[in-house]
């Protein structure tokens, strides 16, 4: 007599669904608070703004200058993070691990360490100053490299996922056909992930457009010349809060037409 089988239905228990569902209102309902309490308005008057129109500027040159930044350096890297698997253990983990820290560090304490390391007194920062009469912090240059370092491992992991689900035996071809391996890099494997790198690109220009707690630490908070649309987001709340909500407005419809530009490809591995 054959066992009975017991028939599993794909639908989820209901306290599952609830809390589910909770978790999707704590993530939507702020933002919708967001858009219901905007000074619709008033909207274009706000971002005409003087103050206004400086932070924009500058955001979205030092963030298009730090994706450039994170796609001459991420790339390489992900390419010897994903051709890794070979190596001894410790070794390949420390490289993970020095990748990844910048996702999980608190951005203040990123900021921190920038200063140690390029401030004045800094560990290199001191060479510069002493030698070449060059400062980093305070300077647009340091909204960029603060904007580097948390942006980075976006482009990174995107483009690793990307260089691990190719097909290296068209890069053997070439090899075989008497190409170098810069030949084989340059010439095969970059445009085989040319679209893990565009959507790596776009998720590192999205997170150095965002980017608060670093900038503001390593690069202070300058009008024109350090302080971004976050920064400028953060200080007019204090002082006058429709032009803070208009700033966190054109800051959400930046990170939507972010999510919406990537369509399936929002995460390496993970589709839409």
């Amino acid at each position: 007599m054959a066992a009975p089988t017991t028939r599993v239905s794909g639908r989820l228990a209901w306290p599952v669904i609830a809390l589910a569902g909770l978790g999707l209102a704590l993530l939507v309902l702020p933002l919708a608070g967001l858009v219901v309490r905007a000074p619709w308005a008033e909207l274009p008057e706000l971002l005409a703004r003087r103050s206004v129109l400086e932070a924009l500027v500058l955001s979205f040159g030092t963030a298009l200058a730090s994706t450039a930044v994170c796609l001459v350096l991420g790339v390489p890297l992900a390419a010897v993070l994903a051709r890794a698997a070979d190596w001894p253990t410790v070794p390949r983990r420390l490289l993970r691990a020095a990748v990844t820290v910048p996702l999980v560090l608190p951005p203040v304490v990123g900021g921190i360490a920038l200063l140690l390391l390029l401030g004045r007194r800094g560990l290199i920062g001191s060479v510069l100053d002493d030698w070449f009469g060059v400062t980093v912090p305070f300077s647009t240059g340091a909204v960029v490299l603060a904007q580097v370092f948390v942006a980075l491992p976006f482009l990174v992991f995107a483009v690793e996922g990307a260089l691990r689900s190719t097909d290296r035996r068209t890069e053997l071809a070439a090899a075989t056909l008497g190409a170098s391996r810069w030949q084989v890099f340059r010439f095969v494997t970059l445009p085989l992930v040319a679209p893990g790198v565009a959507a790596g690109a776009v998720l590192c220009f999205s997170r150095a457009l965002g980017e608060f707690g670093a900038t503001i630490t390593f690069a202070g908070s300058l009008p024109g010349v350090t302080r971004t649309l976050p920064i400028a987001s953060y200080l007019a709340m204090q002082s006058d809060p429709d032009e803070a909500i208009a700033l966190a407005l054109l800051l959400l419809a930046v990170s939507i037409g972010v999510l919406l530009g990537l369509r399936d490809r929002w995460l390496p591995g993970v589709r839409g």
